[in-house]
């Protein structure tokens, strides 16, 4: 049966996701920037409290994966304490300004994470030649890749995802972005073993006064009375369908 990673972006996250069958955890922070670094807190307090695999991500600011030199330092000390706290794999990328992966610093990344397992996330949808981004990435001895096939989906990607497979047994190829029960069924029949879903939903804050001529978003549009989380029953309903295409 394939895996199911959920992506979660808080401890009550990852304790549904768990509670609903996920086989493992992606753990985040900030959704509206596509995830990043967990705080202290919550990767203890997930460390205590989850059960499943989880593996946290370590990207410290949203857009391009080309770090400054301060930048790489802080995700080398977030490694660090992720491995310290006897996480089993953590999720990053790092890429050169020409689009490459950036194989001087994944050797640091890999020699720091130790026995942990290392995604290469979805920096791998943005460089420049996805083969040879590959065939770099098993030298290294990745474990596996989150992608969309360079699309802005996972099913607009197929075809891409299918292409990589049959590139290399290694690393695992992890269709994520987009990923959901209606189309469950085009990733097992393209072969795909791991698959990467947030299964989520917007919840109301709890918040009964609200004053709409303050924001604390640079997002005009930003509605900060609502809460991402992960949908339990979504979780479920996947697992459930994984289980009988198996």
């Amino acid at each position: 049966m394939a895996l199911l990673e959920i992506c979660c972006y808080s401890l009550a996250c990852a304790v549904t996701a768990q509670s609903a069958g996920a086989d493992r955890i992606e753990l985040c922070s900030a959704p509206a920037e596509g995830g990043l670094t967990p705080s202290a807190g919550t990767l203890k307090a997930v460390r205590a409290q989850v059960s499943v695999p989880v593996h946290p991500i370590v990207r410290p600011r949203g857009g391009d994966f080309c770090y400054s030199a301060s930048e790489f330092a802080i995700m080398l000390e977030d490694i660090a304490l992720i491995r310290d706290l006897g996480y089993s794999g953590l999720v990053t990328g790092i890429l050169t300004e020409d689009g490459e992966v950036d194989m001087p610093r994944m050797r640091q990344i890999m020699a720091v994470a130790e026995s942990m397992a290392v995604t290469f996330h979805r920096a791998f949808d943005m460089c420049a030649n996805p083969f040879n981004a590959m065939d770099k990435l098993r030298e290294l001895g990745v474990a596996r890749v989150l992608t969309s096939g360079q699309q802005a989906s996972a099913e607009k990607g197929i075809s891409k995802i299918a292409e990589l497979i049959a590139h290399s047994d290694a690393p695992i190829i992890m269709a994520g972005a987009g990923v959901r029960l209606s189309n469950l069924d085009k990733f097992i029949a393209q072969g795909v073993k791991e698959l990467h879903s947030s299964a989520g939903k917007q919840v109301p804050s709890a918040m009964r006064y609200r004053n709409p001529g303050v924001s604390m978003s640079a997002d005009a549009d930003a509605d900060e009375y609502s809460r991402y989380c992960v949908d339990g029953e979504a979780v479920a309903a996947m697992k459930a369908a994984l289980a009988t295409a198996s």
